[in-house]
C-alpha cells in the first residue's frame, strides 16, 4: 500500500539528545557526559513508570524530575539559574544535519512528529529549528495523557492526520518506540545509528565502559520484544528512497 504520511519521533530521531552534553559539561566540568546519559535514561524510565502507575505528568515535568534525580544521585550541587540553563537546552537541541534535505524530498507526503514531548517543549523546539515550515502537524502524547509506547499514543496519528495505520510510515531511532509502533500496527522504519559491531569495538577499546557506550548498549540496540521493524536504515537521508519505493 502507498505511504501517504511519514511520522517521526522527535528525541533521538530528528533531534540529537546528546547535544545537551555541551551545557552539562559547561555547568559541571568532568561530569557532562555522565549527567547526559543518566538524565536521558531516567527521563525515559520516568515516562514509562508514570504511564504504568497511572500518574501522568507531562514531559516537561518528567524531564525536570529526571535531571533532579541525576544531579542528586551524583552529589552535584546547583543553583536555579544553572538548572534552568540545562533544562532550556531541550528547546534548542541540535537537529540531525540530514533532516532538512530529507523533509524537502518528502514534501509530497503528509509529514508530522509524534512525540512524548509536551506541547510547549515541542512547539519551541520545532520553531527554534525551522521545522514549522515543513511539518503538517506536531503531535504530543499529552492529548492522551499517556506516553509511548502505549497504543493510545500511536492512535493519535490517525486522529490528527486522518490517515490509517497501513498508509503511515513511522520513523524512530529508539528501539522501544519502534517496537511499540509496530505492535500497534504501523509500518515502521528503524534508524540504526549504532550497530552491534560498533558497540563491540567501543567496548574493547578501553578497560572501562564510557557512559555514552553504556547508554548506547541500553537504549540504541533493538529490543527482544517479539516485534521487528519493517525497514532498517542508518540515517534520515535514506528515507526518501525508501518512501519512493513504497509509492
Amino acid at each position: 500500500m502507498t505511504i501517504k504520511a511519514v511520522v517521526f519521533d522527535a528525541y533521538g530521531t530528528l533531534y540529537d539528545v546528546q547535544s545537551v552534553a555541551d551545557v552539562t559539561e559547561d555547568a559541571f566540568p568532568g561530569y557532562g557526559e555522565l549527567i547526559t546519559q543518566v538524565w536521558r535514561i531516567k527521563q525515559l524510565e520516568y515516562s514509562w513508570l508514570r504511564s504504568l502507575m497511572g500518574r501522568y505528568q507531562d514531559f516537561a515535568v518528567v524531564t525536570r524530575d529526571a535531571l533532579v534525580y541525576t544531579l542528586r544521585s551524583l552529589g552535584l550541587q546547583y543553583d536555579e539559574p544553572t538548572f534552568a540553563r540545562i533544562i532550556d537546552k531541550y528547546q534548542h537541541l541540535a537537529l540531525y544535519p540530514d533532516a532538512l534535505s530529507m523533509f524537502e524530498a518528502l514534501k509530497d507526503r503528509k509529514l508530522a512528529i509524534l512525540s512524548n514531548g509536551s506541547p510547549d517543549m515541542l512547539n519551541a523546539l520545532v520553531r527554534n529549528t525551522g521545522l514549522e515550515r515543513v511539518l503538517d502537524a506536531t503531535i504530543s502524547v499529552d492529548a492522551k495523557k499517556v506516553f509511548k509506547p502505549d497504543p493510545a499514543a500511536y492512535a493519535l496519528i490517525e486522529k490528527v492526520l486522518h490517515t490509517p495505520p497501513a498508509e503511515v510510515l513511522f520513523i524512530s531511532s529508539n528501539p522501544w518506540d519502534v517496537c511499540g509502533a509496530k505492535a500497534f500496527g504501523l509500518n515502521v522504519a528503524w534508524i540504526e545509528r549504532v550497530t552491534p559491531e560498533a558497540m563491540a569495538l567501543a567496548c574493547v577499546e578501553s578497560e572501562t565502559v564510557a557512559p555514552l557506550t553504556m547508554f548506547k548498549t541500553l537504549r540504541t540496540q533493538m529490543d527482544e520484544l517479539g516485534v521487528h521493524p519493517d525497514h532498517r536504515i542508518h540515517a534520515l537521508s535514506e528515507l526518501p528512497a525508501l518512501v519512493s519505493a513504497r509509492s
